[in-house]
């Protein structure tokens, strides 16, 4: 299962959803909590992360997986932590990209200057209207600046109609809105890959490199120079390569 983080959807895993079901892998990519609109609540209480690992167990029922590989990109990857921790039974490994344990990232931020300066856009971005307004005005610039022009254009703009339905910014928006009511994600005790960018503008050396402290099972890090936040789609074929073998390393 393959969970995508903001401002995209599934199909950010496009290149990895072919690769690997082309490898003989029953893959699934949902849109997740808000960039539905047939699954799109209101009220940002209800972006609670117990709410976005719960609908991980649920796509996993309705699927009829007992067991299954968990992989994460961004918010994606921090409700794969919180799910792996939670359901260690269920989630056979867990493959982490750029968002580390939030554990480690909640650290770094408290006492790491270079990240506490990389998290300071989280304020703006759980401003009610505020930051609707700002990442949304002249044609959604804010918005497209946060990609950095590291994708095509053509996938920036697939990502950015999405977004522009009714709705849907506000929606995507309310996962960062109920952070503050969220507890502490414990260690994850699963086989476990993370895969980090060095050129990442919103995770930092520290919080990347102290993630193994709440890892207690397998732990793999894989560092990509010159890459950035955006490694699904900016390096495709390395990311897919690493994941096989993960996979391949936990096969029992």
């Amino acid at each position: 299962m393959m969970l995508h983080g903001f401002p995209q959807a599934a199909i950010e895993w496009e290149f990895q959803l072919s690769a690997l079901g082309n490898g003989g892998c029953h893959v699934v990519a949902p849109d997740q909590r808000g960039y539905s609109a047939g699954a799109r609540p209101e009220r940002a209480e209800d972006y609670r992360l117990e709410e976005l690992v719960s609908d991980v167990a649920a796509f996993a029922d309705e699927l009829g997986w007992e067991r299954f590989d968990l992989i994460g990109h961004d918010w994606g990857a921090y409700v794969g932590w919180a799910a792996a921790a939670e359901f260690p039974d269920r989630v056979r490994t867990l493959t982490a990209v750029s968002m580390p344990h939030p554990a480690a990232l909640l650290s770094a931020m408290a006492e790491d200057e270079d990240q506490a300066l990389r998290s300071q856009y989280l304020d703006m971005m759980r401003r009610p209207r505020v930051a609707e307004r700002i990442l949304l005005a002249d044609n959604a610039a804010g918005l497209r600046k946060i990609f950095d022009w590291k994708i095509p254009e053509e996938r920036v703009d697939d990502y950015i109609h999405r977004l522009t339905q009714p709705e849907a910014f506000t929606a995507a928006l309310n996962w960062y809105r109920a952070m503050h009511l969220t507890g502490p994600v414990p260690p994850v005790p699963v086989p476990t890959l993370y895969v980090w960018g060095t050129e990442d503008a919103t995770i930092g050396s520290t919080a990347a490199t102290t993630c193994a402290a709440h890892v207690t099972g397998p732990y793999r890090f894989e560092m990509l120079e010159d890459i950035s936040h955006w490694i699904p789609e900016q390096s495709p074929e390395v990311l897919t390569m690493l994941i096989m073998e993960h996979l391949l390393s936990h096969r029992a």
